[in-house]
Protein backbone atom coordinates (compact mmCIF):
# COMPACT_ATOMS: atom_id res chain seq x y z
CA UNK A 1 0.00 0.00 0.00
CA UNK A 2 1.36 3.41 -0.98
CA UNK A 3 2.22 5.67 1.94
CA UNK A 4 1.46 9.39 1.63
CA UNK A 5 2.74 11.77 4.27
CA UNK A 6 1.05 15.15 4.57
CA UNK A 7 3.05 17.91 6.28
CA UNK A 8 0.72 20.58 7.62
CA UNK A 9 -2.95 20.25 8.54
CA UNK A 10 -4.34 23.47 7.10
CA UNK A 11 -6.92 23.67 4.32
CA UNK A 12 -4.67 22.06 1.69
CA UNK A 13 -3.19 19.44 4.00
CA UNK A 14 -6.54 18.37 5.38
CA UNK A 15 -7.94 17.93 1.87
CA UNK A 16 -4.86 16.05 0.65
CA UNK A 17 -5.04 13.65 3.60
CA UNK A 18 -8.70 12.82 2.99
CA UNK A 19 -8.22 12.40 -0.76
CA UNK A 20 -5.20 10.13 -0.22
CA UNK A 21 -7.15 8.03 2.26
CA UNK A 22 -10.10 7.78 -0.15
CA UNK A 23 -7.70 6.57 -2.86
CA UNK A 24 -6.52 3.73 -0.64
CA UNK A 25 -3.25 5.21 0.58
CA UNK A 26 -1.80 4.73 4.04
CA UNK A 27 -1.80 8.32 5.30
CA UNK A 28 0.22 10.04 8.00
CA UNK A 29 -0.29 13.73 8.86
CA UNK A 30 2.49 15.63 10.61
CA UNK A 31 2.08 19.19 11.89
CA UNK A 32 4.67 21.13 13.90
CA UNK A 33 1.81 23.12 15.43
CA UNK A 34 -1.53 22.13 16.87
CA UNK A 35 -4.12 20.36 14.74
CA UNK A 36 -7.66 21.70 15.08
CA UNK A 37 -9.89 19.50 17.21
CA UNK A 38 -12.50 19.03 14.49
CA UNK A 39 -9.82 17.87 12.04
CA UNK A 40 -8.38 15.40 14.53
CA UNK A 41 -11.87 14.00 14.98
CA UNK A 42 -12.16 13.43 11.23
CA UNK A 43 -8.70 11.84 11.08
CA UNK A 44 -9.64 9.43 13.86
CA UNK A 45 -12.95 8.59 12.18
CA UNK A 46 -11.16 7.88 8.88
CA UNK A 47 -8.30 5.95 10.49
CA UNK A 48 -5.68 8.52 9.47
CA UNK A 49 -2.61 8.54 11.73
CA UNK A 50 -1.29 11.93 12.78
CA UNK A 51 1.11 13.79 15.06
CA UNK A 52 1.14 17.40 16.22
CA UNK A 53 3.70 19.66 17.85
CA UNK A 54 6.59 17.86 16.16
CA UNK A 55 7.87 16.19 12.99
CA UNK A 56 9.17 12.64 13.48
CA UNK A 57 11.71 12.59 10.66
CA UNK A 58 12.16 8.81 10.74
CA UNK A 59 8.41 8.43 10.09
CA UNK A 60 8.45 11.00 7.28
CA UNK A 61 11.35 9.22 5.58
CA UNK A 62 9.17 6.10 5.09
CA UNK A 63 6.85 7.99 2.72
CA UNK A 64 6.41 7.19 -0.96
CA UNK A 65 5.18 10.76 -1.52
CA UNK A 66 5.10 13.85 0.69
CA UNK A 67 2.47 16.55 0.23
CA UNK A 68 3.61 19.70 2.04
CA UNK A 69 1.88 22.90 3.01
CA UNK A 70 2.65 25.72 0.53
CA UNK A 71 3.83 27.85 3.45
CA UNK A 72 6.78 25.53 4.09
CA UNK A 73 9.68 26.51 1.80
CA UNK A 74 11.75 23.92 -0.02
CA UNK A 75 14.76 25.31 1.87
CA UNK A 76 13.31 23.93 5.12
CA UNK A 77 15.86 21.42 6.54
CA UNK A 78 13.30 18.61 6.79
CA UNK A 79 12.18 19.13 3.19
CA UNK A 80 15.82 19.18 2.06
CA UNK A 81 16.39 15.88 3.89
CA UNK A 82 13.33 14.28 2.32
CA UNK A 83 14.32 15.33 -1.18
CA UNK A 84 17.89 14.13 -0.61
CA UNK A 85 16.39 10.73 0.24
CA UNK A 86 14.71 10.70 -3.17
CA UNK A 87 11.18 11.17 -1.85
CA UNK A 88 8.94 13.34 -4.08
CA UNK A 89 7.75 16.45 -2.19
CA UNK A 90 4.80 18.09 -3.94
CA UNK A 91 1.95 20.57 -3.44
CA UNK A 92 -1.67 19.67 -2.80
CA UNK A 93 -2.59 20.95 -6.28
CA UNK A 94 -0.09 18.56 -7.86
CA UNK A 95 -1.46 15.70 -5.77
CA UNK A 96 -5.10 16.52 -6.58
CA UNK A 97 -4.32 16.88 -10.29
CA UNK A 98 -3.57 13.17 -10.46
CA UNK A 99 -7.17 12.39 -9.48
CA UNK A 100 -9.08 14.80 -11.74
CA UNK A 101 -10.09 14.49 -15.37
CA UNK A 102 -11.25 18.11 -15.45
CA UNK A 103 -9.60 20.83 -17.51
CA UNK A 104 -7.86 23.50 -15.45
CA UNK A 105 -7.87 27.28 -15.70
CA UNK A 106 -5.01 28.34 -13.39
CA UNK A 107 -4.75 32.00 -12.43
CA UNK A 108 -1.70 33.63 -10.83
CA UNK A 109 -0.17 37.06 -10.34
CA UNK A 110 0.84 39.30 -7.48
CA UNK A 111 -2.45 41.14 -7.21
CA UNK A 112 -5.98 40.46 -8.40
CA UNK A 113 -5.81 36.64 -8.28
CA UNK A 114 -8.84 36.12 -6.08
CA UNK A 115 -11.04 38.62 -7.92
CA UNK A 116 -10.10 37.24 -11.33
CA UNK A 117 -10.51 33.63 -10.21
CA UNK A 118 -13.94 34.30 -8.73
CA UNK A 119 -15.04 36.25 -11.79
CA UNK A 120 -13.82 33.57 -14.22
CA UNK A 121 -15.66 30.92 -12.20
CA UNK A 122 -18.80 33.10 -12.20
CA UNK A 123 -18.63 33.55 -15.99
CA UNK A 124 -18.34 29.80 -16.60
CA UNK A 125 -20.99 28.89 -14.05
CA UNK A 126 -23.43 31.51 -15.38
CA UNK A 127 -23.04 29.97 -18.84
CA UNK A 128 -24.06 26.58 -17.46
CA UNK A 129 -20.68 24.86 -17.54
CA UNK A 130 -19.91 22.12 -15.01
CA UNK A 131 -17.20 24.05 -13.15
CA UNK A 132 -15.55 24.00 -9.74
CA UNK A 133 -13.57 26.63 -7.83
CA UNK A 134 -10.46 25.98 -5.76
CA UNK A 135 -6.76 26.44 -5.26
CA UNK A 136 -5.90 29.31 -2.97
CA UNK A 137 -9.55 30.32 -2.60
CA UNK A 138 -12.40 28.46 -0.95
CA UNK A 139 -12.17 24.74 -0.17
CA UNK A 140 -9.05 22.86 -1.22
CA UNK A 141 -9.20 21.14 -4.59
CA UNK A 142 -8.31 17.79 -3.01
CA UNK A 143 -11.16 18.02 -0.52
CA UNK A 144 -13.66 18.80 -3.27
CA UNK A 145 -12.44 15.85 -5.33
CA UNK A 146 -13.45 13.62 -2.44
CA UNK A 147 -17.03 14.59 -3.36
CA UNK A 148 -16.69 14.48 -7.14
CA UNK A 149 -14.97 15.85 -10.23
CA UNK A 150 -15.93 18.67 -12.62
CA UNK A 151 -15.47 19.29 -16.34
CA UNK A 152 -13.60 22.52 -15.56
CA UNK A 153 -11.73 23.76 -12.49
CA UNK A 154 -10.85 27.42 -11.98
CA UNK A 155 -7.93 27.56 -9.55
CA UNK A 156 -6.20 30.48 -7.88
CA UNK A 157 -2.52 29.57 -7.68
CA UNK A 158 0.16 31.30 -5.58
CA UNK A 159 3.90 31.24 -6.22
CA UNK A 160 4.30 29.03 -3.16
CA UNK A 161 1.94 26.45 -4.69
CA UNK A 162 3.64 26.66 -8.09
CA UNK A 163 6.92 25.61 -6.47
CA UNK A 164 5.38 22.18 -5.77
CA UNK A 165 3.97 21.48 -9.24
CA UNK A 166 5.47 18.79 -11.49
CA UNK A 167 2.92 17.31 -13.93
CA UNK A 168 0.09 19.82 -13.26
CA UNK A 169 -1.05 21.10 -16.68
CA UNK A 170 -3.38 24.06 -17.09
CA UNK A 171 -5.30 24.09 -20.34
CA UNK A 172 -5.61 27.84 -19.75
CA UNK A 173 -3.14 29.77 -17.59
CA UNK A 174 -3.56 33.43 -16.66
CA UNK A 175 -0.67 35.66 -15.57
CA UNK A 176 -2.06 38.96 -14.27
CA UNK A 177 0.95 40.95 -13.07
CA UNK A 178 4.28 40.62 -11.29
CA UNK A 179 5.34 43.16 -8.67
CA UNK A 180 7.60 42.78 -5.61
CA UNK A 181 6.03 40.54 -2.96
CA UNK A 182 7.20 37.63 -0.80
CA UNK A 183 10.76 38.45 -1.79
CA UNK A 184 12.03 37.11 1.54
CA UNK A 185 11.26 33.65 0.09
CA UNK A 186 13.15 34.43 -3.14
CA UNK A 187 16.45 35.84 -1.83
CA UNK A 188 15.11 39.37 -2.36
CA UNK A 189 15.40 38.72 -6.10
CA UNK A 190 12.36 39.76 -8.14
CA UNK A 191 13.56 37.73 -11.13
CA UNK A 192 13.41 34.51 -9.06
CA UNK A 193 9.88 35.33 -7.94
CA UNK A 194 8.88 36.11 -11.55
CA UNK A 195 10.46 32.89 -12.82
CA UNK A 196 8.42 30.93 -10.27
CA UNK A 197 5.20 32.50 -11.56
CA UNK A 198 6.08 31.52 -15.13
CA UNK A 199 6.76 27.91 -14.05
CA UNK A 200 2.96 27.55 -14.05
CA UNK A 201 3.23 27.17 -17.84
CA UNK A 202 6.06 24.59 -17.81
CA UNK A 203 3.90 21.59 -18.78
CA UNK A 204 1.57 23.39 -21.18
CA UNK A 205 1.24 22.14 -24.75
CA UNK A 206 0.86 24.11 -28.02
CA UNK A 207 -2.92 23.55 -27.96
CA UNK A 208 -3.15 25.17 -24.50
CA UNK A 209 -3.44 28.93 -23.97
CA UNK A 210 -1.40 31.38 -21.89
CA UNK A 211 -3.22 34.64 -21.18
CA UNK A 212 -0.98 37.43 -19.91
CA UNK A 213 -0.91 41.19 -19.31
CA UNK A 214 1.72 42.26 -21.81
CA UNK A 215 2.10 45.80 -20.43
CA UNK A 216 3.99 44.28 -17.49
CA UNK A 217 7.75 44.39 -18.16
CA UNK A 218 8.42 41.79 -15.46
CA UNK A 219 6.05 39.38 -17.20
CA UNK A 220 7.65 39.98 -20.61
CA UNK A 221 11.14 39.37 -19.25
CA UNK A 222 10.12 36.21 -17.40
CA UNK A 223 8.20 34.79 -20.36
CA UNK A 224 11.30 35.10 -22.54
CA UNK A 225 12.76 32.22 -20.51
CA UNK A 226 9.67 29.98 -20.32
CA UNK A 227 10.12 26.28 -21.13
CA UNK A 228 6.90 25.62 -23.05
CA UNK A 229 5.19 27.03 -26.13
CA UNK A 230 1.45 27.35 -25.46
CA UNK A 231 -0.69 29.57 -27.62
CA UNK A 232 -0.29 33.14 -26.34
CA UNK A 233 -3.23 35.49 -25.74
CA UNK A 234 -1.89 38.87 -24.60
CA UNK A 235 -4.19 41.59 -23.29
CA UNK A 236 -3.90 45.16 -22.04
CA UNK A 237 -5.86 48.31 -21.38
CA UNK A 238 -5.09 49.94 -24.73
CA UNK A 239 -5.60 48.57 -28.23
CA UNK A 240 -2.51 47.05 -29.87
CA UNK A 241 -2.34 44.75 -32.90
CA UNK A 242 -1.36 41.56 -31.03
CA UNK A 243 -3.75 41.99 -28.12
CA UNK A 244 -6.82 39.79 -27.89
CA UNK A 245 -8.55 42.02 -25.33
CA UNK A 246 -8.45 45.71 -24.45
CA UNK A 247 -10.57 48.72 -23.44
CA UNK A 248 -11.85 51.22 -26.02
CA UNK A 249 -14.53 53.90 -26.00
CA UNK A 250 -15.67 53.00 -22.50
CA UNK A 251 -16.13 49.32 -23.34
CA UNK A 252 -14.36 46.02 -22.84
CA UNK A 253 -13.46 44.56 -26.22
CA UNK A 254 -12.44 40.91 -26.64
CA UNK A 255 -11.64 39.10 -29.87
CA UNK A 256 -13.31 35.68 -29.92
CA UNK A 257 -13.53 32.96 -32.57
CA UNK A 258 -16.99 34.31 -33.38
CA UNK A 259 -15.79 37.90 -33.77
CA UNK A 260 -15.31 40.93 -31.53
CA UNK A 261 -17.37 41.22 -28.34
CA UNK A 262 -18.05 44.51 -26.48
CA UNK A 263 -19.47 45.42 -23.09
CA UNK A 264 -19.92 48.89 -21.48
CA UNK A 265 -17.75 49.52 -18.43
CA UNK A 266 -20.64 51.30 -16.73
CA UNK A 267 -22.60 48.02 -16.77
CA UNK A 268 -20.01 46.11 -14.76
CA UNK A 269 -20.17 45.33 -11.04
CA UNK A 270 -16.39 45.70 -10.62
CA UNK A 271 -14.96 49.19 -10.48
CA UNK A 272 -11.45 50.62 -10.87
CA UNK A 273 -8.81 50.50 -13.62
CA UNK A 274 -7.13 47.41 -12.17
CA UNK A 275 -10.46 45.60 -12.29
CA UNK A 276 -10.77 46.42 -15.98
CA UNK A 277 -7.57 44.42 -16.47
CA UNK A 278 -8.87 41.64 -14.23
CA UNK A 279 -12.14 41.55 -16.16
CA UNK A 280 -10.37 41.40 -19.53
CA UNK A 281 -8.36 38.42 -18.31
CA UNK A 282 -11.45 36.65 -16.96
CA UNK A 283 -13.50 37.22 -20.11
CA UNK A 284 -10.61 36.06 -22.29
CA UNK A 285 -10.26 32.90 -20.17
CA UNK A 286 -13.99 32.24 -20.29
CA UNK A 287 -14.33 32.64 -24.04
CA UNK A 288 -11.26 30.46 -24.57
CA UNK A 289 -12.98 27.79 -22.46
CA UNK A 290 -16.00 27.98 -24.75
CA UNK A 291 -18.35 30.32 -22.89
CA UNK A 292 -20.83 31.90 -25.35
CA UNK A 293 -20.27 35.65 -25.66
CA UNK A 294 -23.97 36.43 -25.16
CA UNK A 295 -23.79 35.21 -21.54
CA UNK A 296 -20.80 37.34 -20.54
CA UNK A 297 -22.41 40.75 -20.12
CA UNK A 298 -25.21 39.71 -17.75
CA UNK A 299 -22.67 37.78 -15.64
CA UNK A 300 -20.39 40.84 -15.41
CA UNK A 301 -23.35 42.79 -14.03
CA UNK A 302 -24.26 40.24 -11.36
CA UNK A 303 -20.77 39.38 -10.08
CA UNK A 304 -20.17 39.77 -6.34
CA UNK A 305 -16.50 40.04 -5.33
CA UNK A 306 -14.84 38.30 -2.39
CA UNK A 307 -15.00 39.70 1.10
CA UNK A 308 -12.24 42.09 2.16
CA UNK A 309 -11.47 43.35 -1.36
CA UNK A 310 -12.94 46.83 -1.84
CA UNK A 311 -16.02 45.57 -0.01
CA UNK A 312 -18.65 48.21 0.74
CA UNK A 313 -19.69 47.95 4.39
CA UNK A 314 -22.06 50.80 5.28
CA UNK A 315 -22.80 54.51 5.04
CA UNK A 316 -22.89 56.65 8.20
CA UNK A 317 -23.91 60.32 8.03
CA UNK A 318 -23.27 60.29 4.29
CA UNK A 319 -19.77 58.82 4.70
CA UNK A 320 -19.06 55.52 2.94
CA UNK A 321 -16.99 52.78 4.67
CA UNK A 322 -15.06 50.30 2.50
CA UNK A 323 -13.15 47.22 3.65
CA UNK A 324 -10.04 46.45 1.59
CA UNK A 325 -8.21 44.45 4.25
CA UNK A 326 -6.92 42.09 1.54
CA UNK A 327 -4.81 44.99 0.28
CA UNK A 328 -1.70 43.67 2.01
CA UNK A 329 0.94 45.22 -0.25
CA UNK A 330 1.57 48.62 -1.82
CA UNK A 331 0.36 47.68 -5.29
CA UNK A 332 -2.96 46.33 -4.00
CA UNK A 333 -3.51 49.53 -2.02
CA UNK A 334 -2.61 51.61 -5.07
CA UNK A 335 -5.41 49.87 -6.98
CA UNK A 336 -7.88 50.69 -4.21
CA UNK A 337 -6.83 54.33 -3.86
CA UNK A 338 -7.07 54.82 -7.61
CA UNK A 339 -10.58 53.35 -7.77
CA UNK A 340 -12.29 56.14 -5.79
CA UNK A 341 -12.70 59.72 -7.01
CA UNK A 342 -13.91 61.17 -3.73
CA UNK A 343 -12.25 62.65 -0.62
CA UNK A 344 -10.64 59.78 1.26
CA UNK A 345 -9.88 58.97 4.85
CA UNK A 346 -7.34 56.20 4.56
CA UNK A 347 -6.69 53.62 7.30
CA UNK A 348 -3.36 51.83 6.75
CA UNK A 349 -0.55 50.07 8.57
CA UNK A 350 0.46 46.75 10.03
CA UNK A 351 3.55 44.62 9.46
CA UNK A 352 5.66 46.37 6.83
CA UNK A 353 7.08 44.01 4.17
CA UNK A 354 9.85 46.31 2.98
CA UNK A 355 7.27 48.59 1.40
CA UNK A 356 8.16 51.50 -0.87
CA UNK A 357 5.34 53.91 -0.05
CA UNK A 358 6.61 56.55 -2.48
CA UNK A 359 4.70 54.62 -5.18
CA UNK A 360 1.51 56.01 -3.62
CA UNK A 361 2.58 59.66 -3.48
CA UNK A 362 0.72 60.80 -6.59
CA UNK A 363 -2.39 58.86 -5.58
CA UNK A 364 -2.71 60.39 -2.10
CA UNK A 365 -2.01 64.01 -3.01
CA UNK A 366 -5.23 66.01 -3.23
CA UNK A 367 -7.25 62.86 -2.59
CA UNK A 368 -6.46 61.55 0.91
CA UNK A 369 -7.51 64.09 3.53
CA UNK A 370 -6.55 62.06 6.60
CA UNK A 371 -4.27 59.06 7.10
CA UNK A 372 -5.06 56.98 10.18
CA UNK A 373 -2.17 54.63 10.96
CA UNK A 374 -3.43 51.39 12.52
CA UNK A 375 -0.41 49.40 13.63
CA UNK A 376 2.27 48.96 16.25
CA UNK A 377 5.03 50.67 14.28
CA UNK A 378 3.83 53.58 12.16
CA UNK A 379 7.06 55.55 11.75
CA UNK A 380 7.66 54.59 8.12
CA UNK A 381 4.14 55.56 7.09
CA UNK A 382 4.33 58.86 8.95
CA UNK A 383 7.76 59.64 7.53
CA UNK A 384 6.72 59.00 3.94
CA UNK A 385 3.37 60.79 3.98
CA UNK A 386 4.20 63.68 6.29
CA UNK A 387 3.63 66.88 4.31
CA UNK A 388 1.79 64.97 1.56
CA UNK A 389 -1.39 64.18 3.50
CA UNK A 390 -2.86 67.10 5.50
CA UNK A 391 -3.44 65.15 8.72
CA UNK A 392 -1.93 61.94 10.08
CA UNK A 393 -3.20 60.16 13.19
CA UNK A 394 -2.19 56.85 14.74
CA UNK A 395 -3.80 54.26 16.98
CA UNK A 396 -3.78 50.54 17.76
CA UNK A 397 -7.54 50.49 18.36
CA UNK A 398 -9.81 49.95 15.36
CA UNK A 399 -12.77 51.52 17.17
CA UNK A 400 -10.75 54.70 17.78
CA UNK A 401 -9.73 54.72 14.12
CA UNK A 402 -13.37 54.66 13.06
CA UNK A 403 -14.43 57.34 15.54
CA UNK A 404 -11.74 59.60 14.12
CA UNK A 405 -12.79 58.75 10.57
CA UNK A 406 -16.38 59.72 11.32
CA UNK A 407 -15.26 62.91 13.04
CA UNK A 408 -12.95 63.97 10.20
CA UNK A 409 -15.21 62.95 7.32
CA UNK A 410 -17.97 64.92 5.69
CA UNK A 411 -20.93 63.78 3.55
CA UNK A 412 -19.46 62.43 0.33
CA UNK A 413 -16.23 61.24 1.96
CA UNK A 414 -15.11 57.62 1.87
CA UNK A 415 -13.30 55.76 4.65
CA UNK A 416 -10.99 53.16 3.10
CA UNK A 417 -9.30 50.41 5.09
CA UNK A 418 -6.48 49.38 2.73
CA UNK A 419 -3.48 48.63 4.92
CA UNK A 420 -0.67 47.99 2.37
CA UNK A 421 0.76 45.77 5.12
CA UNK A 422 0.37 42.34 6.63
CA UNK A 423 -1.97 42.06 9.60
CA UNK A 424 -0.07 40.03 12.15
CA UNK A 425 0.83 42.82 14.59
CA UNK A 426 -2.73 43.43 15.81
CA UNK A 427 -4.82 40.73 14.10
CA UNK A 428 -4.74 36.99 13.31
CA UNK A 429 -4.79 37.56 9.55
CA UNK A 430 -6.28 39.90 6.96
CA UNK A 431 -9.69 38.22 7.31
CA UNK A 432 -9.70 38.90 11.05
CA UNK A 433 -8.69 42.51 10.42
CA UNK A 434 -11.45 42.95 7.83
CA UNK A 435 -14.07 41.26 9.98
CA UNK A 436 -13.18 43.42 12.99
CA UNK A 437 -13.40 46.50 10.77
CA UNK A 438 -16.84 45.52 9.48
CA UNK A 439 -18.14 44.71 12.96
CA UNK A 440 -16.80 47.98 14.34
CA UNK A 441 -18.46 49.93 11.50
CA UNK A 442 -21.78 48.22 12.21
CA UNK A 443 -21.48 48.96 15.93
CA UNK A 444 -20.71 52.60 15.20
CA UNK A 445 -23.66 52.86 12.81
CA UNK A 446 -26.01 51.36 15.40
CA UNK A 447 -24.72 53.72 18.08
CA UNK A 448 -25.26 56.75 15.83
CA UNK A 449 -28.78 55.65 14.88
CA UNK A 450 -29.62 55.12 18.57
CA UNK A 451 -28.24 58.51 19.53
CA UNK A 452 -25.49 56.95 21.64
CA UNK A 453 -22.57 58.64 19.92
Amino acid sequence: MKKTVVIGSGESGFGAALLAQMQGHRVFVSDAGAIAAEKKAVFREKGIAFEEGTHTVAELLTADTVVKSPGIPYANPIIVQLKAAGIPVIDELEFAYGYSRGKVIAITGTNGKTTTTLLTYHLLRSAGLNVGLGGNVGQSWALQLCEGDRDWWVLEVSSFQIEGLVTFRPRIAVLLNITPDHLDRYSNDLSLYAATKVQLSNTMQPEDHLIYYDSDANIRQALARKKSQPGELPYGLEARPARRAHVAAGKLQVTTDAGDWYWPIEDMALKGTHNLANSLAAVLAATTAGVPANTLGPALKTFVNAAHRMEWVAAINGIQFVNDSKGTNVDATAFALEAYNTPLIWIAGGVDKGNDYSQLDTLVQGRVQVLICLGRDNEKLKSNFGGKIPEILETQDIHQALRWALEKGTPGSLVLLSPACASFDLFKNYEDRGNQFKEAVKQLKTAIENGES
